[in-house]
């Protein structure tokens, strides 16, 4: 949608009276011409005024006349009276100035909105109709060349605007195309996280003795983490289908704290803390970056510390961002079939990720045993 369309939707009762102004003024010009130059009417004077009426009407944007037609119509109208007056007899005063102007409104909108093959064609016939339109004078002098600078000038400015429109289109496309990419990923962690602790989840059932009670209550964990999967597939396969991608991260500092709960309750225990009143401060997408790093290290812990007894997460401000620090005292990976198990590039994009925010991560053996990730996200303003 132009910038014209999508302000006459968002004002429709300006819009109209734009249109309407526009055509009265166009009307108006032509009006002048027709009465007060044209002293003695004559039959010139009248084909110039009949064709600047009809050129005018057809310069007023109307949404159910599509603009080829209406430009098709100005172009047949005043060519025909061009070569009528060329051939015949000239008007010695009057030659449509007006009906010029509203060949040049037309010129640029054709320019700019048209389909490359309607303007190819649609623009070269505007802009001889234009410069024609000063020879139908006995004597047309200056603005013959005054109307053939125009239509340069007016044509030279709309390609201008036309590219700039054609780039942003390109532009937007790229940004969702990325968006898409995003998300796309985030599905992947999302799908990564729930259908690893489900496959835990069945994996310590099937290998432990559980009836009555226990059992049920190991397989309603499991429906509970399939149903939280197919949710979330759900939520972002329908965003990639509309193919408007949000702009907005789709998670922060309160999701950080609903995985570990939901962490907890099929896993060891988490002791989770976040620095009081960071909600207030922390950037979206920094607090979208943490909760991403939170998410792929606890799923690399159902994998890779399946005999972890405990997970500590902190998050804290410091000088210069946000430091966030996940541990684990794990030293035995989780017997999962080699499919589950993922190429390993869940930490690589992460740390990929912090870096291009200007921050780091880093994952590897703990001091006091299991595994430690490591992040430091910077934020403006914080010294």
């Amino acid at each position: 949608m132009n910038r014209w369309a999508g302000w006459a939707v968002r004002h429709p009762r300006r819009a109209v009276a734009a249109k309407a102004a526009l055509g009265a003024f166009l009307l108006c010009l032509v009006g002048f011409e027709g009465g007060a130059l044209a002293r003695q009417p004559s039959r010139p004077h009248a084909v110039v005024l009949a064709a600047g009426v009809i050129v005018c009407l057809c310069a007023v944007p109307y949404r159910w006349i599509p603009l080829n037609l209406r430009a098709g119509i100005a172009v047949a109208v005043s060519g025909s009276a061009s070569i009528l007056l060329m051939t015949g007899q000239h008007p010695t005063v009057v030659w449509g100035m007006g009906e010029a102007i509203a060949l040049l409104v037309l010129l640029t909108a054709v320019v700019q909105h048209s389909s490359r093959r309607a303007a190819a064609v649609l623009g070269p016939l505007l802009a001889l109709t234009i410069a024609a339109a000063p020879v139908r004078d006995i004597d047309p002098g200056r603005f013959t060349v005054l109307f053939a600078v125009l239509t340069v000038v007016v044509g030279t400015y709309s390609l201008l605007l036309r590219s700039q429109a054609v780039q942003r289109i390109r532009d937007m496309a790229a940004v969702r195309t990325a968006e898409r990419l995003e998300l796309a990923r985030e599905l992947h962690d999302l799908v990564a996280h729930h259908v690893t602790g489900i496959a835990v989840q069945a994996q310590a059932a099937r290998f432990t003795s559980l009836d009555g009670p226990a059992a049920a209550h190991a397989f309603e964990r499991i429906e509970t983490s399939a149903s939280e999967a197919l949710g979330a597939m759900r939520r972002l396969v329908g965003v990639l289908r509309e193919g408007e991608a949000e702009t907005e991260p789709v998670a922060g500092l309160p999701e950080v704290r609903d995985l570990a709960d939901s962490f907890a309750r099929t896993g060891p225990p988490v002791a989770l803390y976040i620095e009081k009143g960071m909600d207030a401060w922390i950037p979206a997408e920094v607090a979208a970056g943490v909760h991403r790093v939170v998410r792929e290290s606890l799923t690399n812990i159902r994998k890779h510390a399946a005999d972890a007894t405990a997970v500590r997460i902190g998050v804290r401000g410091v000088d210069d961002g946000v430091e966030l620090r996940i541990a684990d005292d794990g030293r035995q990976a989780a017997a999962l079939a080699e499919q589950a198990r993922g190429g390993g590039f869940g930490l690589v994009g992460l740390a990929e990720r912090a870096k291009a925010m200007g921050g780091r991560l880093h994952a590897g053996p703990a001091p006091e045993g299991g595994w430690q990730v490591t992040a430091l996200f910077p934020v403006e303003g914080r010294q």
